[in-house]
């Protein structure tokens, strides 16, 4: 006789891959308080995609035939009935409901874990896994018929909570790795160690080989420059060629007779939590900087209060996220000065994260999303996965652009023990920013670029400590082969065939990264997580592709500027103009001579030879690379883009 068909559908693919028994510490305590999410599918996914595709595709006769929200959610999203099923299903099992979006595509809840497990008839246990302790599901988690058909994927593992910032502050990581920093949640109440340029004034350069150093021989070098003590706006936009395209367009009717700096555009910043000292902060670092002020109109927040954050520790805390805000905002102002910026903060690193995001798309409240956080590899539930993919599509059919750093971990294979490039940017919907090392001369032009990853080698007694290049890995762009996508038809014809074999190869744009190449930033360091209190104003210098992604968004907000249109998803029109106009961007290609910096270290006082343009197995090449994509942004792709842009 065969056995009786379970009254539960199970969701197997909402078992994470690092809930094995291997990495099994047991079952986690009852009371353990548990975040998850029902994905609810789309009612015509391929639709989606389809329109997706049609109005990102500068070849395609619907380009720019975006949907307003309302009408994308009337088309796609699932139904109201359907959406109400799922929340009283988990309302009347005693859940907790945390995110509720307007496009109904899921419900971020609450439970305890002995909630989750009898709800979901599963048995969530704690996993050790790459230095945290997590909790997931032992067995894959089931829903009733019922309720499972109108559902597309689970998620109850506290995978997301690893989300972290792509930012790296200069001498951050030093001994520890990469890893280890991002592992390591931040204490409570206690502050950050400022790290400011005027520290660190006696080594550094305020611009590339302004001081130079002695150093043990090294590729046939006895000196190096030292590194920078932390670029300034004014330094960036003319690097970048903002002079270039003042003097090729003046008064013209796509720049309505203004400087280029994205004046009429909205720049979004999504973080977990939210700084309380940020308007503030940004207006000292303004007049600091040359920079217009910031007022309640041109800067808006919709964040949480600090009384419904959640899952602080898991997620490395406010103050763990605050330099990450600052870093967004002083940049994109930096690059944009006349753009308009929104930040929307997640109550946690998680479902927070999701629910922000929503907040954007489901009112179109900009049309340019700067990210600057991601997950280390594709290691996330399938489920996840899609919920994500999905956010993307409604973003793509609105014409809205989401712009997602490509991790500082190189290729991952430290942390994952195989390569591989970083979720969400390693979608084929988002724009994948990858990093750059980037040398200004004294006059603020350009001098050279390099791929961002470095790797130290410690100098005492006048000798290296190890073999060239040395065995601390300083950090590098994430980039790479995905597995999990195939190639989009945007990168086909650019991106070299033999390193595709037919799948994703992220990033897709980049810009400055490399922290020892910096960017000087300004905060009011939070001092006590718990009351918010926030110490003395002071100057750091930040790096990471958290660093790239929002500079990028300020020029694609000048490019959206001087076109007098929206780019919307950007990577066909970003690969377009690589094809037809190459000098739009910077073709990032190694260096005749190995570029190396000296680093003094301002908090040790010990010394370091830094060798450049060293990224795991990732490596720069004429044309495409997987460390800078079709090349580092610049003004002049504005410029190119206000050629076409007004067909």
């Amino acid at each position: 006789m065969a056995a009786p068909v379970s009254p539960d559908t199970p969701f197997p693919s909402a078992v994470p891959s690092w809930a094995q028994p291997a990495n099994d510490a047991g079952a986690a305590p009852a009371d353990t308080s548990v975040e998850g999410e029902i994905y609810l599918p789309l009612r015509n996914a391929k639709g989606a995609q389809a329109l997706a595709a049609a109005v990102s595709d500068p070849a395609n006769s619907h380009y720019r035939d975006w949907l307003s929200p309302a009408q994308w959610i009337n088309a796609y999203s699932p139904t109201q009935a359907d959406y109400t099923a799922v929340v009283n299903h988990l309302t009347g099992l005693g859940m907790t409901i945390t995110g509720t979006p307007d496009s109904r595509q899921y419900v971020v809840f609450r439970g305890t874990a002995a909630q989750v497990n009898a709800a979901f008839n599963t048995d969530l246990h704690s996993y050790h896994y790459k230095g945290a302790t997590l909790v997931g599901p032992s067995k894959a988690p089931s829903l009733p018929r019922a309720i499972a058909d109108k559902v597309a994927g689970v998620s109850v593992d506290q995978g997301s909570l690893l989300t972290r910032p792509d930012s790296i502050r200069q001498g951050d990581g030093l001994p520890a790795s990469p890893q280890a920093r991002f592992a390591a949640p931040k204490a409570p109440n206690a502050p950050k160690s400022p790290n400011s340029p005027q520290a660190n004034s006696a080594a550094c350069s305020s611009y590339f080989g302004e001081n130079t150093t002695t150093i043990p021989a090294a590729y046939g070098q006895t000196t190096a420059p030292t590194f920078i003590c932390g670029y300034t706006p004014a330094q960036l936009q003319s690097a970048y060629g903002k002079n270039t395209v003042v003097k090729a367009m003046p008064g013209s009717s796509g720049n309505h007779g203004h400087a280029p700096d994205g004046r009429g555009q909205t720049v979004a910043i999504i973080d977990a939590y939210a700084s309380p000292s940020m308007l503030s902060d940004v207006n000292a670092y303004s007049a600091s900087y040359g920079l217009p002020a910031m007022n309640s109109s041109s800067y808006r927040e919709i964040v949480p209060s600090p009384a419904q954050f959640q899952d602080q520790q898991a997620c490395g805390y406010p103050s763990g996220w605050q330099g990450e805000q600052s870093l967004d905002v002083d940049s994109v102002h930096g690059t944009a000065p006349g753009a308009n910026i929104l930040y929307v903060g997640g109550f946690n690193c998680g479902g927070g994260i999701d629910v922000a995001m929503s907040r954007i798309l489901d009112h179109k409240l900009a049309n340019i999303v700067s990210n600057s956080y991601g997950n280390v590899g594709e290691a996330l539930p399938a489920d996840a996965i899609t919920g994500q993919l999905n956010l993307e599509l409604q973003a793509a059919g609105e014409g809205i652009g989401l712009y997602y750093s490509s991790g500082d971990n190189g290729d991952q294979a430290a942390a994952l023990g195989y390569a591989s490039p970083d979720f969400p940017a390693s979608s084929p919907w988002v724009t994948a920013v990858g990093g750059t090392s980037l040398a200004v001369n004294k006059d603020g032009s350009y001098k050279f670029e390099t791929g961002w990853g470095g790797v130290l080698d410690k100098i005492v007694n006048g000798a290296y400590t190890s073999g060239l290049p040395g065995n601390l890995y300083g950090g590098g762009a994430g980039g790479g082969v995905s597995a999990l996508f195939a190639q989009p038809d945007y990168q086909k014809g650019t991106v070299p065939a033999a390193l595709a074999n037919g799948m994703r190869v992220s990033p897709d744009i980049s810009s400055l990264a490399d922290p020892y190449t910096g960017y000087v930033i300004g905060i009011s360091p939070i001092t006590d997580n718990t009351t918010m209190a926030t110490g003395a104003y002071t100057t750091e210098t930040y790096g990471g592709t958290s660093l790239a992604c929002p500079l990028s968004a300020g020029q694609m907000a000048v490019a959206q500027q001087l076109s007098g249109t929206t780019l919307g998803f950007a990577n066909p029109a970003i690969y377009a103009t690589a094809a037809s106009h190459p000098t739009a961007f910077t073709d990032v290609v190694p260096q005749a001579q190995q570029p190396v910096l000296a680093y003094t270290s301002a908090r040790s006082g010990s010394q370091y030879l830094l060798t450049m343009d060293t990224d795991t197995s990732l490596s720069t090449a004429q044309g495409y690379d997987d460390v800078t994509g079709v090349g580092s942004m610049s003004y002049r792709f504005a410029l190119a883009v206000s050629l076409w842009g007004r067909r």
